[in-house]
């Protein structure tokens, strides 16, 4: 699979993408002994690249990390403002090599997929997969039946409605008129969980996503992270 070769710099620990265009640039990068310039791709299964004199081993491990994110951190590699990222996390020698598998926003928190490897990627966040993603919803107010049977049907976003989702009632706390919701959802839309509360007038609280699939938090405490074994991702793939 061919990528963009300041991906694979980074990947390989050699630098980061911003670096790594710096060198494209100044023609220190070469594919199969031929100068590299910005947009060119390599197949890291049959090219040679070359980072100034240097041949880079493209054939990485394959890494899937799971992140418990907490909330307040943004999901970015770098963020202009100086705020902490989800990268801030890991020990450097990871930082380059990883991307993040979907996002969550800024002040919701749980289950995040970090990984090396484009293809899983791919089948995690492309639609056509389905995926199911599943959260715990905190909630203002004590929602109704009536309610949840119309976020399972479908909530009508940008002129669009949602695809049908599993949605129950946890537990109604009466003295505090919030409620519990467990939601599971096929589909990712920007700050969708969000966006249907207030549609449907009850303020989101908090988000806390508990599962990827298959792949649950469990105890994994907040802040934390743990390499997955090949065996808990390798059926994403099929």
């Amino acid at each position: 699979m061919r990528e963009r070769i300041q991906k694979l710099i980074a990947r390989a620990g050699v630098s980061s993408r911003r670096n790594a265009e710096i060198l494209i640039k100044k023609g220190l990068v070469e594919i199969n002994g031929i100068k590299a310039v910005l947009g060119d791709k390599a197949d890291p299964e049959l090219d040679e690249l070359i980072v100034n004199g240097r041949i880079i081993n493209l054939k990485v491990d394959d890494k899937v990390i799971l992140l418990n994110k907490p909330k307040g951190i943004i999901c970015t590699s770098f963020d202009q403002k100086g705020r902490i990222t989800i990268m801030d996390l890991f020990p450097k020698h990871l930082r380059n090599t990883l991307h993040s598998v979907g996002r969550l926003d800024q002040y919701s928190r749980g289950a995040i997929l970090l990984t090396n490897k484009g293809k899983l990627t791919l089948k995690l966040t492309h639609p056509r997969f389905s995926h199911i993603k599943k959260y715990k919803v905190l909630i203002k107010g004590l929602i109704s039946e009536t309610l949840i049977e119309e976020w399972r049907n479908g909530v009508l976003l940008d002129d669009k409605y949602t695809m049908p989702a599993d949605v129950n009632l946890i537990y109604h706390f009466k003295n505090k008129n919030q409620s519990l919701i467990k939601v599971a959802l096929k589909e990712g839309r920007n700050r969708q969980i969000r966006r249907i509360g207030d549609k449907i007038g009850h303020q989101i609280i908090d988000i806390q996503r508990v599962a990827i699939a298959n792949i649950h938090l469990n105890n994994l405490k907040e802040g934390d992270w743990r390499h997955l074994e090949r065996r808990e991702w390798e059926h994403l793939l099929l």
